[in-house]
């Protein structure tokens, strides 16, 4: 986390102070840099450090963030210069490399290092000083004693049978998230609003407000139906947003009520994100700091966050070739990949909902439908 704020408020002061367009691409390289990294950490860590019964609520609670985050830029991205922009970001950046500071090591990762006296220390601290954290802590030793000997910490290791279904469904859940349009969106959601002659003001405004109560949303819902239900409804309904914003191209295209074309376009894509921003957004990552041992944990984030942002990379570049190529069917091609998306997460994707690291590693090893 410390590296990845350094690379990150590198970023922003080279965009902030760019003499031409080359200084914005290193600036949008360490950028991608410094979130690449924390994209994965802090899930991680937020996962080792919580109790099972909240583990959740907390994890996801980083898209909440991340939510308010966009909804603040989107409104004032409006309104003020990007140089500007680029500096009033540096703020958090700033804060939370301050307050990396006051936070502990995961008791996990203590554990792994044979630090026997700060892993309790901090487990206790964790938990309170009146809980008793023995049998958590035994549970914790057991897991790793067995994960070491197993095995030793190597990427290629990644490979083995005994790590094929989580990586199977890592792999599949960041490949489908992101080739489901999220960057496409995203990125480009002013030009898509601007082909479908909306407001790009009104449109990206009421988006990124609206996925504050999403999200708020699906905090609270995370821990009490669980990961698979969320992710099943947030996919079925990013595709059915997705058809209507191809329809209403599809009219534009085919000149038949093309009245409706900007309208249906703003429900879409408002749709899309609510929809989005409940599920697929960030539970994706709090299935990935669970289901993965804590011997290939490293190694295996290193992967999903390649594949993830490698697919953000794909979509992001192709996407204006696709627009120009068919709209209509552009966003009919999203829809049928959050279509497959739910398919996947019914048959693959495990519910971890209410268990410890322990007992999902243990269930993942022992077989895999016992956590589905």
């Amino acid at each position: 986390m410390w590296l990845s704020e350094i690379f990150c408020i590198s970023g922003w002061l080279v965009i902030a102070f760019a003499k031409d367009v080359w200084w914005l691409y290193i600036g949008r390289l360490s950028l991608g840099v410094g979130v690449g990294l924390i994209t994965y950490v802090v899930p991680v860590y937020i996962a080792e450090i919580t109790p099972k019964n909240h583990r959740g609520g907390f994890t996801s609670a980083q898209q909440l963030m991340l939510s308010l985050g966009f909804a603040l830029i989107y409104f004032i991205g409006n309104i003020i210069y990007w140089r500007t922009l680029s500096l009033i970001v540096l703020i958090p950046c700033i804060l939370q490399l301050v307050g990396l500071f006051f936070i502990p090591e995961s008791p996990r990762w203590l554990a792994k290092l044979d630090r026997e006296k700060e892993f309790e220390t901090t487990l206790q601290w964790l938990r309170g000083m009146n809980a008793d954290i023995s049998q958590e802590a035994v549970d914790i030793r057991d897991t790793l004693d067995l994960s070491q000997h197993n095995s030793k910490a190597k990427f290629l290791n990644l490979f083995q049978r005994k790590y094929a279904y989580p990586i199977f469904v890592g792999v599949g859940l960041m490949l489908l998230q992101q080739f489901g349009g999220t960057s496409a969106v995203a990125y480009y959601s002013s030009s898509i609003y601007v082909k479908a002659n909306f407001s790009t003001i009104i449109g990206t405004t009421t988006a990124g407000i609206l996925q504050i109560p999403a999200s708020i949303a699906g905090v609270l819902l995370l821990d009490i139906s669980g990961r698979r239900r969320l992710l099943l409804v947030s996919s079925i309904g990013t595709c059915i947003s997705l058809v209507l914003v191809g329809l209403s191209f599809l009219f534009q295209e085919l000149h038949y009520l093309e009245e409706i074309t900007p309208i249906l376009t703003f429900i879409g894509l408002l749709g899309y994100g609510v929809t989005f921003a409940v599920g697929m957004s960030g539970i994706p990552w709090v299935i990935m700091s669970e289901i993965f041992p804590l011997d290939v944990k490293a190694s295996a984030g290193s992967l999903v966050t390649f594949v993830n942002w490698s697919g953000s990379w794909i979509v992001t570049y192709s996407f204006s070739f696709m627009l120009d190529w068919s709209s209509a069917g552009t966003f009919f091609f999203f829809a049928a990949v959050c279509g497959v998306t739910a398919l996947f997460i019914w048959k693959w994707v495990p519910e971890t909902k209410g268990r410890t690291l322990e007992e999902i590693q243990a269930a993942i090893t022992r077989f895999p439908s016992e956590v589905c």
